[in-house]
């Protein structure tokens, strides 16, 4: 597929930068009231709506995951320079996006597909979108409300191994439903991912459990296992080619961070980017990112022409660093980027190369499922050259330098020494750490994930925040550790105390920036 495809968020609101945050949720495809009740259409017509807002914008991620999976960096000095990406809370409301415009109203379908008969596929598939909300939105804050939501409660938060283990369970059934049922025909005119196919919206599922059974694998190593064992023997099957990706459309929109890189100039490369495509001389650059404008700032390695700025960098005016790279343009056209990936396949094949690090049984061989994860990206950006970038065991990424900085300013140096090659000799911890340098890559334009497997298991070895404010108010990171979490959000602290305080006690930690979430141990990864 063209590289242009693939994107990383989508556009939910209009206007410029952080002045105007609130979501857009027109549906493009309205239909009338008088067809409501026909062929679905009651049921159906929320659905566009429920997937577009898995994503949020430019505060929910490009200022929070995106900086701290290092991804993506902004060259804007937000509010003085001391805001979400240098470890200073200013903005935490991806909870709101969630719950208002994903879990109430899936509730909602939910609510009125069980007035009828015949409904239950769009009563598991809204199922479904509770928990791929539900599943992102608990990698912000820890414990969140799933299993108490809309039962006429101030609501309940569920620990973190209650509410995995309700994913599971809700995972069985949702599935069950949907291989049952494989030629419900009901579903296809709202749906602009799989066009109505329940088996594939059953291999994603299936591919989601394998996401979360690796997803907790050292904090509870037998019950991750026993569900990720389950996933690579169901008959439903898992995502394994790009032609089966889970993908949501744009419905006609431009593509957010498109709006936030060309429109507002927020974002730009991050010189993790630079320094792990440059350092590996890796061909998806030129599919990820543009070169950048001013060639001054690529003097140090002219030959790779692309520039990122450091995550958590001591910034003091936006147009100092405009000229490093942008985004691709092609994400800037709304007729060419139609939709952007939530799950893909070389994901599942990163997924099953951890998998059979930990033995268990179906995941096939490391070493065979790492490669195809790469050449499965690769193919998915349309670059060539996979053969000789999986055969390189010389190249190591690069050290950064800010050409726009004083000596030092901004500066960090490598912490990668782990090579490309494949190497069936090295120790699991090498192993790992070659899976999920390789899944931060191709993962790009969905950094949630990233995240997670960096607080799971420290890799790759991302450079630390170069400036750190972080404090009392919200907590405080150590200048050689990684914020961990976001804390819960303010209008829950006030509104639901005697919650927030239970889910503080559920969170093991005090409610601050530090504190770890259950799978994020700290622990050796084997």
């Amino acid at each position: 597929m063209k590289k242009y495809i693939y994107i990383l968020s989508m556009v939910v609101a209009l206007g410029a930068c952080t002045s105007d945050f609130e979501e857009t949720n027109t549906n493009p495809y309205q239909i009338s009231d008088e067809s409501l009740t026909q062929d679905f259409n009651s049921i159906g017509a929320f659905f566009p709506s429920l997937l577009s807002n898995l994503y949020g914008i430019q505060i929910d991620h490009n200022l929070t995951n995106d900086s701290y999976a290092r991804h993506l960096a902004t060259p804007t000095p937000f509010v003085g320079g001391v805001n979400n990406t240098t470890y200073y809370l200013r903005w935490n409301r991806y909870w709101t996006v969630q719950y208002n415009n994903v879990m109430a109203p899936a509730n909602q379908v939910i609510d009125i597909a069980n007035q009828g008969e015949g409904n239950e596929v769009f009563v598991e598939l809204a199922n479904l979108i509770k928990i791929l909300s539900m599943h992102r939105l608990t990698v912000y804050q820890g414990p969140i409300i799933y299993t108490e939501f809309g039962l006429g409660k101030t609501g309940e938060y569920d620990s973190e191994q209650v509410l995995y283990n309700a994913f599971f369970s809700d995972l069985d059934r949702i599935i069950g439903v949907l291989k049952a049922n494989p030629e419900f025909g009901g579903f296809a005119s709202f749906d602009a991912s799989y066009g109505g196919s329940t088996e594939l919206w059953a291999k994603l599922a299936n591919s989601l459990r394998l996401r979360l059974a690796i997803r907790i694998s050292k904090v509870d190593p037998a019950k991750a296992q026993a569900e990720g064992e389950k996933a690579l023997a169901d008959s439903a099957g898992l995502i394994m080619t790009n032609a089966e990706n889970f993908n949501i459309s744009n419905y006609g929109r431009k593509y957010h961070p498109a709006v936030i890189c060309f429109e507002w100039n927020d974002t730009r490369m991050s010189a993790s980017m630079e320094s792990i495509l440059g350092g590996y001389a890796d061909p998806r650059v030129s599919a990820f990112f543009d070169e950048a404008t001013d060639p001054a700032v690529v003097a140090d390695h002219p030959d790779f022409p692309y520039k990122g700025i450091r995550n958590g960098a001591s910034l003091v005016a936006k147009d100092d660093r405009l000229s490093y790279s942008t985004i691709d343009l092609s994400f800037n056209d709304p007729g060419d980027v139609t939709e952007r990936k939530m799950f893909s396949a070389d994901e599942v094949y990163f997924l099953m190369a951890e998998a059979a690090l930990r033995g268990w049984a179906g995941a096939g061989d490391a070493g065979t499922n790492y490669e195809m994860g790469v050449r499965t990206s690769f193919d998915l950006w349309g670059v060539g050259g996979v053969d000789d970038y999986l055969a390189d065991n010389t190249n190591i990424p690069w050290d950064y330098t800010d050409p726009k900085a004083d000596a030092g300013v901004n500066a960090f140096t490598n912490r990668i020494t782990n090579t490309i090659a494949w190497d069936e000799a090295a120790d699991n911890e090498t192993k790992l750490e070659k899976i999920i340098t390789q899944k931060w890559i191709a993962a790009y334009t969905d950094s949630m994930e990233p995240w997670v497997d960096h607080r799971r298991t420290d890799y790759p070895k991302l450079p630390f925040n170069y400036q750190n404010d972080s404090n009392s108010d919200w907590g405080v990171i150590a200048d050689d550790d990684f914020l961990r979490r976001m804390t819960f959000i303010n209008s829950e602290r006030e509104n639901n105390p005697e919650g927030v305080a239970d889910a503080t006690a559920k969170l093991g930690g005090p409610d601050e920036i530090g504190t770890r979430l259950w799978w994020d141990t700290g622990g050796p990864n084997f």
